[in-house]
């Protein structure tokens, strides 16, 4: 891979200010305190962060793009990480548009809309971190994600969330993906607790079931529903309320 252009060079704008955070002060015109914002130590010209007058927003993550001149940001909640607010734009004044609303605490719809670039997540905000909260909102992110997909079995793949969601046992508990298989667990994030099958979307329409990862040893089914009436099946009984994750504990 080639090297990286001069940030300077890139970003001749930013580097007038001597960083990213006061060159977002100066697009925000006093709305963003100098506390709000800092850059990076390694990557003054690259990266910032806005901090939030509300304690259930982790910074918000502006970093610009080393080989075309874009930023992208991020906005997380501090339980787990999760995301809630994505978005790029060549556009500095819009970044700032969303650092300010977001350090605000402006609602994340608010958001989008004082800066349209900002793609919602789906997610919404639990500041009281209830697990049934945290995984509707896991839910209404995992609905969101595969409504926007680009690929080929995108509708298969969206016709199985659809139909997991709709049946309550398994909307119940905390929905998690690896390589596309729809997995399910009794805790939510950041550590899970894996329970149930796994639920696919095949390429050639079918959905298949199976008891480990991917492998669908219960069965491969035309239709998404005799899929997941498998899935509920399976399921052990007496299962109770989804439950917070447990933190892992650090190393000694």
């Amino acid at each position: 891979m080639s090297t990286p252009p001069d940030p300077a060079a890139l970003y001749p704008g930013v580097a007038a200010f001597g960083s990213l955070a006061a060159a977002l002060r100066a697009e925000a015109e006093g709305r963003l305190g100098v506390v709000a914002v800092r850059s990076s130590d390694s990557a003054p010209l690259l990266h910032a962060t806005v901090a939030s007058i509300l304690p259930h927003r982790e910074p918000l993550r502006i970093s610009a793009w080393q080989y075309e001149r874009r930023w992208s940001i991020s906005g997380t909640e501090p339980s787990v990480g999760a995301t809630l607010i994505d978005g790029t734009t060549d556009d500095l004044a819009e970044v700032a548009k969303a650092a300010w609303a977001w350090h605000d605490g402006e609602a994340l719809s608010d958001i989008r809309q004082a800066a349209p670039f900002v793609h919602l997540t789906g997610r919404f905000e639990v500041p009281d971190y209830d697990p049934a909260r945290l995984a509707e909102s896991e839910w209404q992110c995992m609905r969101r994600e595969a409504a926007e997909l680009e690929v080929d079995w995108q509708e298969a793949y969206q016709t199985l969330i659809e139909a997991a969601y709709a049946e309550p046992s398994l909307r119940a508990l905390f929905p998690f993906t690896s390589h596309w298989g729809l997995r399910f667990s009794t805790t939510t994030r950041p550590t899970v607790t894996v329970v149930g099958p796994c639920l696919t979307a095949n390429g050639d329409g079918t959905y298949g079931v199976g008891r480990g990862f991917i492998t669908p040893d219960l069965g491969l089914f035309d239709t998404v529903h005799d899929a997941v009436a498998v899935a509920v099946r399976e399921l052990p009984s007496g299962l109770g309320p989804v439950a917070l994750g447990p933190f892992p504990q650090p190393a000694n």
